[in-house]
């Protein structure tokens, strides 16, 4: 696998999702298998999760690795044919083959603007690392989409469901800035081919990109997407169109147990960061439903899935 962006790099996804869950019963049965290889991170923007549970799957399979906070570095230019007098010191085409010697593999994690959606939905800096980078490049998160996320809750509903299609509820929550589409996106994309019954809620006006959203059940009405549902995945995102707006804050829209409790025994599932009593409040994250920290735990196994495939290939 040359590269991780998408549900679309991966021919078997349903695959890659049992490997995952394989790997972890059995975390370091390939720790042998990075000896002499070298995983290069670098973070265009903060993270918790991502950057130690990747880091953390690179080294049960004996990788090293090297974390590297982008932006305390050189300013990158990725624009071609630019005179470079101002503030950006290197080119992508150089930085991207420099880290190539250096790296076996590159995970790259962005952010959207909320301000360019041309360059945003082009995902243009990722792009650009895996146009001139010379080894096989990993999405620690883009601008539009986060693939290491997508696979982990994957791993989770396979784990926690009881029947043999699930119903899983994608639901908009309120939060006090804007926020991406990418986990929305991403979580859309990789549902549609597992075998799950997805329904998105939110209000309108914060439609997703067709591009993701296609096909996808809508119910503007919350609590009635909630009624018999399995698996209730919570995640606030900014508009689409406009652009990277944000349209109400309506708290109404928070995830409650009163609304849980019109699931059918469903779980609670949360990508992290939260904001409790904004988007769900205590009673919910608090009690045995939830499985944000499951969810958690889940990004190393399928970080480890997704690096054994590209080193062991």
């Amino acid at each position: 696998m040359k590269k991780f962006t998408s549900v679309h790099d991966v021919p078997d996804p349903k695959t890659l999702v049992q490997e995952a869950m394989s790997l972890k019963a059995n975390p370091f049965v390939h720790d042998a298998l990075g000896r002499h290889k070298t995983l290069v991170m670098l973070f265009f923007n903060p993270s918790l999760r991502t950057r130690l549970s990747t880091e953390k799957a690179a080294l049960n399979l004996g990788m090293s690795v090297i974390s590297m906070n982008a932006t305390e570095g050189w300013q990158l230019e990725f624009q071609d044919h630019v005179v470079m007098n101002s503030d950006k010191a290197e080119h992508i085409r150089e930085a991207a083959g420099v880290i190539s010697q250096y790296a076996d593999v590159i995970g790259v994690r962005t952010f959207s603007s909320l301000t360019d959606h041309e360059r945003d939905y082009a995902d243009f800096v990722l792009n650009r690392f895996i146009e001139f980078a010379s080894v096989p490049v990993v999405s620690l998160e883009s601008a539009i989409r986060h693939p290491l996320q997508s696979l982990a809750d994957c791993v989770t509903i396979e784990e926690h469901k009881t029947k043999a299609r699930p119903k899983v509820v994608l639901t908009w929550a309120p939060h006090p800035r804007a926020l991406p589409q990418a986990v929305a996106n991403s979580f859309i994309e990789w549902m549609k081919v597992m075998d799950v019954d997805l329904t998105v809620t939110h209000p309108p006006g914060y439609e997703l990109s067709p591009l993701f959203a296609e096909g996808v059940p809508i119910e503007y009405d919350q609590r009635k997407a909630f009624e018999g549902v399995d698996f209730i995945y919570c995640k606030n995102w900014s508009a689409y169109a406009p652009y990277g707006q944000i349209l109400n804050q309506d708290p109404d829209w928070m995830v409650t147990m009163d609304k849980m409790n019109l699931t059918d025994n469903g779980k609670f599932m949360h990508c992290l960061p939260v904001r409790r009593n904004v988007k769900v409040e205590d009673a919910v994250l608090n009690s045995p439903i939830s499985l944000v920290l499951q969810q958690a735990n889940n990004r190393t196994y399928a970080a480890q899935a997704v690096l054994r495939r590209m080193i062991g290939e």
